[in-house]
């Protein structure tokens, strides 16, 4: 379904050309732009109630992905046992996502070029491939662990669709006062699906037992590895679900536009990009966002090590990390619903979120040097100020994305984001890569939590922020 709309119809301007808000055009040009369009339009922009379906489907998408991407983690001891991974086998597990985000700039493309339907259609198919290879009943360890990486390697390649596409699809189905909000939900889902597996994995997949007879580790190993090949057929059925159910429905646009922005017409994919290289504003909050996500994706993946001195278990660490995403994803559309209600408020939004995540993360690493701040360390510390780390952090990324499409429109949704969403990964990847062989002494990276947010806020605070996308619909509207 779909077919029939050709990659250069979806690119043209809907209320015909000379309206659209002009390409770097000033304020004044675009004010005259913006007056001459009410003529043309005979009222405002219509949304249709099938847009929640739209995203109802993609944000399982979403949440799939994160889910399949973070299997292996919360159940690596039972992985290591079943199917004999070394440590660096599951260092990789976790490196496919930002390792799935360097052909990032050709997804872009895709969703420049071609629409929302073909870029989601390919991504659940990645997907189903992934998730399918991951299930071949294979008995040679080797191969079946080669399987699985490349099952990791395809579903990370559906990463900087579901990470980068959700500003697109908001813009494209949902009016002006819709627009954050459908852009924190299909974003956040994905955190929520990686957060979802610290539960669904440790609750059907036993833990190993270390102290059993040869006989009964045996059966154990079987019984582990029969547990964990159920939870990969089950989420290679859901993702088949998805996507049957996504190539029945989804389609690429409505039939009228939501709002002016979402018909006027934008940069091409090469002069989007020169335009965001060298536009410094945007540089500015680009490393306000990448920066501090890609420390604290870091430091939360390395958690369980970090609080192992403070004689917090694995499953206490699981359980903060599930508890800062899930609240970190709640307030995150909260906030983007208040940013809907009160426009142009993203700037001031961001200033309080990384002030409380500046001051949590300072409490936190205070904290875990007891020894010389002599400030209280028990659970009920290392759970508050864990948890409003990451429920500031996490809930700033809808907003970002928001503010980011604002200050360079009008270069395309898909494309903005994508090289924001690339930086966090690359930067998250190095880290963890790093993490990987040194990761004996890591009371120093306690520090670059509070200094990256530190410097975060400081770029926020001497950002200029402006609204382009929503000072056409609003004059326009009015």
């Amino acid at each position: 379904m779909g077919s029939r709309w050709s990659s250069e119809e979806e690119r043209q301007p809907l209320l015909g050309p000379g309206l659209g808000p002009g390409l770097g055009a000033s304020w004044r040009s675009r004010e005259a732009a913006a007056a001459a369009l009410p003529a043309a339009v005979p009222g405002p922009g219509r949304v249709y109630g099938r847009r929640w379906l739209v995203l109802l489907l993609f944000s399982l998408l979403a949440f799939v992905q994160g889910l399949v991407w973070n299997t292996w983690g919360p159940i690596q001891n039972s992985a290591r046992q079943a199917y004999g991974f070394s440590s660096w086998d599951i260092a990789l597990l976790v490196l496919w996502g930002p390792i799935g985000f360097l052909p990032c700039f050709a997804f872009m493309w895709l969703l420049d070029k071609r629409g929302l339907r073909i870029t989601v259609l390919l991504t659940s198919f990645l997907m189903v491939l992934g998730t399918g290879l991951r299930c071949i009943p294979i008995s040679d360890l080797m191969l079946k662990r080669r399987l699985i990486h490349g099952g990791q390697m395809l579903n990370g390649l559906a990463g900087p669709t579901v990470m980068n596409a959700a500003p697109f699809l908001s813009t494209t189905w949902f009016s002006a006062d819709e627009r954050a909000t459908a852009t924190a939900i299909a974003s956040m889902l994905s955190y929520l699906g990686g957060a979802c597996a610290f539960l669904a994995g440790p609750l059907v997949v036993p833990a190993p037992n270390g102290t059993s007879p040869l006989l009964a580790a045996e059966s154990s190993r079987a019984h582990i590895k029969d547990r964990i090949e159920a939870v990969l057929y089950a989420e290679f059925g859901v993702v088949c679900l998805i996507f049957s159910a996504t190539l029945a429905y989804f389609p690429p646009r409505p039939p009228l536009p939501p709002s002016v922005a979402a018909a006027s017409q934008r940069l091409s994919y090469r002069r989007s990009v020169c335009r965001l290289l060298s536009n410094f504003r945007f540089l500015m909050i680009a490393l306000a966002y990448a920066i501090p996500l890609g420390v604290f994706a870091g430091w939360s993946g390395v958690l369980d090590l970090i609080l192992t001195p403070a004689h917090v278990s694995q499953v206490d660490a699981g359980w903060i990390g599930f508890w800062s995403i899930v609240g970190g994803c709640v307030v995150g559309i909260a906030m983007a619903r208040f940013a809907d209600f009160i426009r142009g408020m993203l700037k001031l939004i961001l200033l309080l979120l990384f002030s409380g995540a500046t001051l949590s993360s300072t409490w936190f690493t205070l904290t875990c040097l007891n020894s010389i701040t002599h400030l209280p360390l028990t659970t009920v510390t290392l759970y508050a100020s864990c948890i409003l780390l990451g429920v500031f952090l996490n809930s700033s990324v809808p907003i970002f994305f928001e503010l980011f499409v604002e200050t360079v429109y009008p270069v395309p949704e898909g494309i903005t984001c994508g090289v924001v969403t690339f930086l966090s990964n690359m930067f998250m990847g190095v880290l963890l890569f790093f993490l990987t062989f040194y990761h004996t002494e890591l009371s120093w990276f306690n520090w670059c939590l509070p200094g990256s947010c530190l410097l975060s806020l400081l770029l926020i605070l001497c950002f200029r922020e402006s609204y382009d996308r929503l000072y056409l619909d609003v004059v326009v509207s009015v």
